[in-house]
């Protein structure tokens, strides 16, 4: 199962929303126990198609929650032009179901160089933005697997929607490696599988250096041989001989072979697997009235894929240490 109508439970959970503390940024952690003890009682259905999907995945590499509560927009607040969110915003019901549904999934996270260190981001068009910027509009943001270079590589990214872009045109690309795979001839395979590539990162992982070159190594594909992980970055793998640079562009066709649009709308979640796919987002055109797309986006940990050592808790703020 790839997408699932939550429109029957919606009175179930607002009343778990409701549960929870309504100033969530005031005390991150509580917030997020709060949520814990929220995601234990959520609907059977959800909590079996949440369980599912972080157990065993799926051959999409997402899982898209449709009809989640959310505020009509007239009672949304502008959408943000600046972040972090303020410490005193109040709770909004499409941050609550990522805290509930994060929870039964694994460790809401925040990276100390991301967004000031926040565990939630506001996601919204900004001028001028950064072409690796999440908050790039007009131009097509390149499929990338979020921080391949970073040890503590988050195993979803969630993402959950407030408003749509006003034409509604802005598509979340997903490729998922399982479906790719068939399309790599075997002596493709045999050369990715378990071979770091140099890989530069993103901005806010520089240390303030404008251009530092590749300062990881990623692997493109690891694990499991007949089902692996999913190491990609259109913008930032940077293979340096020959050989590395045709598998990587034979990888790359594959991808866009597979791809699959998904087109956000208010009180939509999607989780996808960073583990095992790569995703982008199609231009869009703001006009900056206000009412331009807004999503909020949170990064969990799991105890698998070495991603927790013992004793994290969901709320903590991590510091950037490279693959290599």
């Amino acid at each position: 199962m790839t997408t699932l109508d939550c429109s029957a439970y919606s009175a179930r959970l607002l009343t778990l929303a409701a549960g929870l503390p309504r100033v969530p940024r005031e005390d991150l952690y509580g917030f997020l126990d709060a949520a814990a003890t929220a995601a234990r009682a959520l609907p059977a259905p959800l909590a079996k198609a949440l369980d599912d999907f972080n157990a065993r995945g799926n051959d999409d590499g997402y899982l898209l929650l449709r009809r989640l509560p959310v505020e009509e927009d007239d009672a949304l607040p502008r959408t943000p032009d600046s972040t972090p969110a303020p410490v005193e915003r109040p709770l909004l019901n499409q941050e609550a179901m990522l805290a509930i549904v994060g929870r039964r999934l694994g460790l809401h996270t925040g990276y100390r160089e991301l967004r000031a260190g926040s565990v939630y981001h506001d996601v919204y068009p900004s001028p001028g933005a950064h072409y690796l910027s999440s908050e790039t509009s007009e131009t097509l943001l390149e499929f990338h697997t979020e921080m391949a270079y970073h040890v503590r590589q988050p195993n979803y990214v969630m993402l959950a929607c407030s408003r749509a872009d006003h034409e509604r045109r802005a598509a979340t690309l997903v490729s998922s490696v399982r479906k790719a795979l068939p399309l790599l001839p075997d002596g493709v395979r045999a050369h990715l599988f378990e071979r770091p590539l140099p890989c530069c990162v993103d901005v806010a992982f520089r240390g303030g250096v404008d251009d530092p070159g590749a300062i990881a190594d990623v692997t493109a594909l690891y694990g499991d041989v007949q089902d692996p992980f999913l190491g990609y970055d259109r913008e930032l793998l940077a293979p340096r001989n020959a050989a590395d640079v045709e598998a990587v562009a034979v990888l790359s066709k594959a991808l866009d072979e597979v791809r699959e649009a998904v087109y956000l709308v208010p009180g939509d979640v999607l989780i996808v697997d960073n583990f095992r796919t790569t995703h982008a987002r199609t231009p869009f055109a703001p006009r900056w009235d206000g009412k331009d797309r807004w999503l909020h986006r949170v990064y969990i940990r799991t105890d698998r894929n070495g991603q927790l050592s013992g004793g994290e808790r969901a709320g903590d703020v991590v510091g950037f240490v490279p693959r290599h």
